[in-house]
């Protein structure tokens, strides 16, 4: 990996900010919503709206699930935050935070062919976060949680999932997780090892490293080999710091670090197969010498944003056999913006009650499975979010895992799963050309030097 000149590195990274101010004020908002249906004149407002929309109200009374049918309600998502964790910009709250709801919403119609929606609530509350969700639920077909603060987010998150009778997610723990999964399974096929196997520290304990250690067990990791570095050191069961309201740590307090180790991360790395860092920003949080202490083909997904832990080819140079970052301009970008258009189009295809761990695992397998059929190699772990095609794959792998834990609605086969999600996903990507095409949405020119 050849070492980029810093003060190219710094440019590079100033200039998506640098872009973002001068072209979000040409277009006021990235969303907006345009018709669906055919509108050949006013008169057919008699039929879209009053008085024909009634008999549709009727049929939807007297049976609920018709809402489906004669609704977007199974196509459509709301991004919901508080915004008490924004990127890296921590609580900035509701109105800072709209511009990356409005973004993240693109996302989801681009990517998946879902219509999403920001929504941005004023109130640092849980439980009355929990309620305002869960009273917007009649309008929605899924709930996307982003940019939520630790631990509230965790209590959330676990509260919808039980008591929302539409599916809820939280990207930032399992989007996060579900695409390191995936980055890990290939990784491990290139160094010849066993996730059951393996020794791994994950460095910072937020919600992205919580569910991605969650997801790695249920995928079959052995605890007992995992080691968890939080800003205090090592978890460990000595550690008499572990507060009640980070239930999480103490779980995991009992069931990881079976050696007894303490220290930080530079104890926490000797010996170890894999690195997982999700912590601050870098470089030289965490150190060449530190790195070199681990196994053989060391993996090392460094991780933070908008810079890493460390820089990539100085992972490489202390002995990383494999490493991976949050990155585009790096090889091997950890994006969860691979995952959660294909599962909630996965999931609203088959108007499935829920999303579960195993839906989530079945993504990471399908997502791996897509870079190897293309040829895995050190700097090519998972695919990147050009490559569309993957998205109606991972959707399919999802729907099928919901019919098969009977958490779905609706079944269909194989075939037909991947026809309707390819069909959703393309008509998104087509409006959008077209609309450009004919000069409804301006296309912008590139800044000139």
């Amino acid at each position: 990996m050849e070492k980029p000149k810093k003060d190219e590195l710094l440019e590079k990274a100033k200039k998506p900010g640098t872009e973002a101010l001068r072209l979000h004020p040409l277009y006021k908002g990235k969303i907006e919503i345009i018709p669906k249906c055919a509108i050949r004149s006013l008169k057919d407002f008699a039929i879209w709206y009053t008085p024909g929309v009634a008999e549709p109200c009727k049929e939807i009374l007297q049976d609920p699930e018709k809402v489906f049918v004669h609704t977007n309600k199974g196509n459509t998502v709301a991004v919901i935050t508080d915004g008490t964790r924004v990127l890296g910009l921590g609580d900035i709250g509701p109105l800072a935070a709209l511009p990356v709801m409005e973004g993240k919403s693109i996302l989801f119609k681009y990517l998946g062919g879902v219509d999403a929606f920001p929504l941005c609530l004023d109130t640092k509350d849980p439980d009355r976060f929990i309620e305002v969700v869960k009273l917007l639920a009649p309008s929605f077909g899924g709930i996307n949680l982003e940019d939520i603060e630790n631990p509230k987010c965790f209590y959330i998150l676990d509260r919808l999932r039980q008591e929302s009778p539409i599916p809820v997610w939280h990207d930032d723990q399992q989007g996060t997780a579900l695409v390191t999964l995936a980055a890990l399974i290939n990784a491990l096929k290139i160094v010849k090892k066993k996730l059951e196997d393996v020794r791994i520290t994950l460095v910072g304990f937020g919600a992205a490293n919580v569910c991605i250690a969650k997801m790695l067990l249920k995928a079959g990791a052995d605890p007992k080999k995992m080691i968890i570095v939080d800003s205090k050191g090592i978890i460990s069961k000595k550690r008499d710091d572990l507060k009640e309201s980070h239930k999480e740590k103490i779980e995991f307090s009992k069931i990881t670090n079976s050696e007894g180790r303490d220290g930080g991360i530079e104890e926490a790395l000797v010996g170890q197969d894999v690195l997982i860092a999700l912590s601050k920003p870098g470089p030289d949080v965490i150190k060449k010498e530190w790195v070199s202490k681990m196994a053989k083909d060391a993996i090392a997904f460094l991780c933070a944003n908008p810079v890493p832990e460390m820089w990539p080819w100085e992972a490489k140079e202390a002995g990383a056999r494999i490493v991976a970052t949050g990155r585009s301009d790096f090889p091997n970008q950890v994006n969860n913006s691979l995952g959660f258009p294909a599962v909630f189009r996965g999931t609203l295809d088959v108007q499935a009650r829920t999303i579960t761990d195993e839906m989530c695992i079945a993504a990471a397998y399908e997502l791996a499975k897509c870079a190897e059929r293309k040829g895995i190699h050190e700097d090519y772990l998972i695919p990147t979010m050009e490559e569309w095609e993957v998205f109606p794959k991972v959707a399919v792998s999802v729907a099928k895992k919901a019919i098969e834990q009977k958490v779905a609605r609706l079944s269909f086969s194989e075939k037909d799963l991947f026809k309707m999600a390819e069909e959703k996903i393309k008509r998104a990507r087509e409006e959008v050309e077209i609309l450009m095409s004919k000069g409804i949405i301006k296309v912008y020119e590139e800044e000139q030097k």
